[in-house]
């Protein structure tokens, strides 16, 4: 079994991509999606959670991982919530409507509803450690025996979730049948991990570390899109990730101590205004700045993403870039990257706004 175990998100990467681009005893597989190579067996580890977030020039994204885990927060399976930020989701799935795959509604019920009702699957777990913290109980199955069904395009990842209480630290540990290392291991570890710590707040516990088995773990061969599935440029942008070298540990901010719940409904209401137009939402003035962050994050992709409709290149200054450099400076310098990412081209004028507003 091939193991890693780094303090950071782009450690974990870098390790990964190292062992699938050049390490010996891979496989080559050829499957619905194209063809990859493959470690069979492989088990990361993440010593700090809050590192969750690459801070590489290629793979340096915040956007879209804090929208999907706010799509599982909210229990959706929509895919119209989850293509505004992740765009070709509805090809990965091959449906334009519902995400039958959708992690959400298996945690918190459809809608959250079961979540609100204090008898999610989430909450049983919260129960079960509450009673009792040496329970080796405390797991969520994500994968049924009913995905298996040959038609289904969106069969999920992930079997099963699972915490545990150890010496006072909240660990947790997810196992997945597959997992695309380019693509959806950032993904999945953001997601999983901020899982991890609204739980350990929830329970009053300190932040352990995070595990991640994979049975394949493999990295897509480029390939050109075809009417049923999009490009895949998955090897060379590992070989351009790897080639980056090592990058600066900046870890995201700890989560405020207390029952996080009360604060995440507020973000979730927030998140679903700005998405459908209303960018101009207030947050509630006695929100944590760690979660008015995430509002803040939400709106200045919403500004980017009108943007991008009227084909207004971010190229050239703007109104609207001149109050995402307002926002940036009000929000916490961890962002400050992703934010400067989701620019093309960082050439006068806006580069020079960016970097003189900062």
């Amino acid at each position: 079994m091939y193991h890693a175990s780094e303090d950071s998100l782009d450690d974990l990467m870098r390790a990964v991509f190292k062992q699938l681009l050049n390490g010996r005893g891979n496989f080559e597989v050829d499957s619905n999606k194209g063809r990859s190579t493959e470690i069979f067996g492989a088990l990361l580890e993440l010593k700090n959670p809050r590192a969750r977030l690459s801070r590489s020039f290629s793979k340096a994204k915040a956007f879209s991982p804090l929208g999907e885990f706010f799509w599982y927060l909210a229990g959706s399976d929509s895919v119209d919530f989850i293509k505004h930020y992740i765009p070709n989701y509805p090809k990965l799935i091959k449906d334009e409507v519902t995400a039958n795959g959708a992690y959400g509604p298996r945690i918190f019920g459809k809608g959250a509803k079961k979540k609100r009702d204090g008898d999610s699957e989430w909450d049983r777990v919260i129960r079960t450690l509450r009673e009792r913290e040496g329970s080796r109980n405390a797991l969520i199955q994500i994968y049924a025996n009913s995905d298996a069904r040959p038609k289904n395009g969106d069969k999920p990842c992930t079997c099963t979730i699972q915490f545990a209480v150890r010496n006072g630290q909240l660990l947790m540990h997810t196992h997945m049948r597959s997992n695309d290392a380019f693509f959806g291991l950032p993904h999945d570890i953001f997601t999983f991990t901020m899982l991890q710590e609204v739980a350990a707040r929830e329970l009053g516990f300190g932040l352990g570390k995070y595990t991640h088995s994979v049975t394949s773990l493999h990295l897509y061969h480029n390939s050109a899109a075809t009417e049923g599935r999009p490009a895949n440029t998955s090897r060379s942008g590992a070989e351009a990730y790897y080639g980056e070298g090592f990058h600066d540990f900046s870890p995201m901010p700890e989560m405020p101590s207390g029952d996080p719940w009360a604060s995440i409904e507020k973000v979730k209401i927030a998140e679903q205004e700005i998405r459908s137009g209303n960018i101009e939402y207030i947050a509630p003035p006695d929100l944590d700045p760690y979660w008015r962050d995430f509002i803040e994050l939400f709106r200045i992709h919403k500004i980017f993403e009108e943007m991008k409709k009227r084909e207004d290149g971010l190229r050239t200054e703007r109104p609207e870039l001149r109050r995402v450099v307002k926002i940036m400076k009000d929000i916490s310098p961890t962002y400050r990257i992703y934010i400067l990412g989701r620019l093309e081209r960082k050439q006068p004028p806006v580069r020079d706004l960016f970097e003189n507003g900062s």
